[in-house]
């Protein structure tokens, strides 16, 4: 095993596997161009060495996609572009063809005990023939065992309900959250309660980031437009997960009004900026939104987070998080985003050390001692 950026360097190569990122723009329109780029470089490398005097193909290639795209992408967007900038023809068993298979990437940041080996793979190809060979690829590294979907759509769509359906599910739970805060009734109890029950699904209130369950529904969505359904009950998941951020910081304010505390000037410490706990990754975190909408109010947050990268925090969104927490510094407020296992080994007196006489801390995760009467929702 090497790594390499020339291109040059897998030419003799006959199975390619790409997993570039699928975000989205701004509009919330899926991005294509890191996907379409690679299709693009390949085709041409395919094309190159076609050319070549004396080489041979080991075999027809076989182009694999694991990036989370809405069903037909791969068939629609990549393999016009592979057929162009190769030359070659798409599903012909001659030496001028070439095949496609897809098989979604299924990979768990910051989960020790679910390796790639350790998690089932779905797997689909051009042909059946291919699919089959598709699926004994992985099938020699993924110990878990492998789904052979029946269509290349199949496999694309199968991820992307996976996360849209946990990012409705997380919906659900937020819209919980807002109902019961109003109601003055504590939501990580209700759960607690409800979770007694076998079928319940013990999910819980948070920010919903990352480059995944954040993004994946916008694909689906915007395929559903393409063929004439709009897309209500992903959508409206959306719209409440991405106001979250918003709605956690017009209920700190009106906690630091109820307490007494200054609104204007405040300073309010948040934990936690990585998208979930215990994982470095800081792609797409709406921990970014929630430092937005304080700023707003003329509030000065201060972040910390044990495990995120600094520079890449800087970089992405120009915020410096803290490295240490000041011991003499006392804020206003606290709010607890992420329940990084680092927090969760607080004691009940490093909580209390952290806020001023009469100061707020607002734990979203229920990781706060209850002793000393956090805000939960």
């Amino acid at each position: 095993l090497y790594f390499t950026s020339n291109i040059l360097d897998i030419e003799s190569s006959d199975i390619f596997i790409i997993t570039v990122p699928t975000p989205v723009y701004s509009s919330n329109i899926p991005n294509l161009e890191p996907l379409k780029n690679a299709a693009i470089a390949i085709g041409k490398l395919l094309k190159l060495r076609k050319n070549k005097p004396n080489f041979t193909f080991k075999s027809n290639p076989i182009i694999i996609f694991e990036s989370t795209v809405y069903p037909g992408a791969t068939e629609e967007v990549c393999v016009p572009l592979l057929e162009k900038y190769s030359t070659l023809r798409f599903n012909d068993e001659s030496i001028e063809g070439f095949f496609v298979g897809y098989s979604p990437e299924r990979i768990n940041p910051g989960d020790k005990s679910r390796k790639i080996e350790n998690i089932k793979k779905v797997t689909s190809g051009s042909t059946r023939e291919v699919a089959k060979w598709v699926d004994d690829l992985y099938k020699t590294i993924i110990q878990a065992g492998t789904h052979s979907a029946p269509t290349i759509k199949t496999a694309e769509a199968s991820k992307i309900i996976e996360n849209t359906q946990r990012d409705l599910n997380i919906a659900l739970i937020n819209e919980f959250s807002i109902i019961f805060h109003k109601l003055g009734i504590d939501t990580l109890d209700i759960i607690e309660a409800a979770s007694t029950k076998w079928n319940f699904l013990n999910f819980k209130p948070g920010l919903v980031g990352g480059h995944c369950i954040g993004v994946d529904p916008y694909y689906l969505a915007y395929k559903a437009k393409q063929i004439g359904y709009y897309p209500h009950v992903v959508l409206a998941g959306r719209r409440i997960n991405d106001g979250m951020g918003d709605w956690l910081a017009e209920q700190l304010i009106l906690e630091l009004v109820k307490t007494g505390n200054p609104v204007l000037g405040s300073k309010v410490l948040i934990l936690g900026f990585t998208f979930k706990e215990n994982c470095p990754d800081i792609r797409n975190t709406k921990v970014s939104k929630l430092v937005q909408s304080l700023k707003k109010y003329n509030i000065n947050p201060e972040i910390h987070d044990p495990i995120a990268d600094h520079k890449e925090a800087q970089l992405q969104y120009d915020i410096n998080l803290l490295r240490t927490i000041d011991r003499k510094e006392k804020y206003e407020a606290v709010i607890v985003v992420i329940a990084h296992d680092f927090y969760e080994s607080w004691s009940e007196e490093q909580w209390t050390n952290l806020t001023i006489k009469g100061g707020v801390i607002f734990d979203i995760k229920g990781i706060v001692p209850r002793s000393i009467n956090p805000i939960r929702i």
